[in-house]
């Protein structure tokens, strides 16, 4: 993604109070927990649980280990309604929620009984035979467990745009034109050239060009509305586009 292009408008104040973490932050600041914002802190934790996983893998804890403390801190968190505790000031879900889990880690490691597996209800459904497959593809590094944490997150961020966008693609019936294309949406150079790829679609590149400005221009947009779900105000959805970007 080429950092020096700008992003269209974020959302305006009013959209902010339907994004996902808008309306669990205003559940908090008015002790409530109706329906749609449980729900809405529910689908930000499916989408998001991947990277709580790797960095509790990377902290040193064995498989089941880490499923029982994915588990245990998604247990903790909706039991207690500990988003109550989150603030506008605080403001980022990806923050909010590694600094939660940073803390249910020290809890669990000070404790003298745990819970045993397979004891507790589950709150979300984990796949991790597939969490433990692509964890054993990420790359050797010397990153911190919280800088792998930011990476993984971006990880995710991005997959669900490009989902998005081929969802949109297929409906369009344009599917094949758009997995052409999407490396371009997230790298300067795409796997061919344009010229390549206007040969093999029977077009011009300039036309080739043309739809890659158009599937970037929807990309950043799509883009900017699932960073607005994890943050509690437009002002903070650009300052998190830049510490992900910086992230990668």
């Amino acid at each position: 993604m080429q950092q020096h292009e700008d992003y269209p408008e974020p959302p305006t104040s009013a959209q902010f109070r339907t994004t996902r973490w808008s309306v669990v932050l205003r559940a908090g600041a008015e002790q409530l927990s109706p329906t749609n914002e449980r729900q809405a802190l529910e689908e930000l934790c499916r989408t998001y649980w991947y990277p709580l996983y790797s960095f509790i893998r990377r902290k040193g804890h064995a498989p089941e280990a880490a499923e029982d403390l994915t588990q245990g801190f998604f247990l903790q968190l909706f039991a207690r309604n500990s988003f109550v505790l989150a603030s506008e000031e605080r403001g980022r879900f990806r923050t909010f929620l590694l600094c939660a889990l940073n803390h249910y880690l020290t809890n669990q490691w000070q404790m003298t009984q745990r819970q045993k597996r397979g004891g507790g209800s589950v709150i979300l459904s984990l796949d991790v035979a597939l969490a433990e497959a692509r964890f054993g593809l990420e790359p050797v590094t010397t990153d911190t467990p919280e800088r792998a944490f930011d990476r993984r997150w971006v990880e995710v961020l991005l997959g669900n745009v490009l989902a998005r966008l081929r969802a949109e693609a297929e409906a369009d019936g344009e599917v094949d034109r758009f997995d052409r294309l999407k490396s371009y949406l997230v790298e300067d150079r795409g796997e061919s050239t344009f010229q390549e790829i206007a040969t093999s679609m029977g077009c011009t590149e300039a036309a080739v060009k043309g739809v890659v400005r158009r599937l970037r221009a929807r990309f950043r947009e799509a883009l900017r509305g699932e960073v607005a779900h994890t943050v509690a105000s437009p002002d903070d959805v650009e300052v998190e586009l830049r510490h992900l970007i910086a992230s990668i």
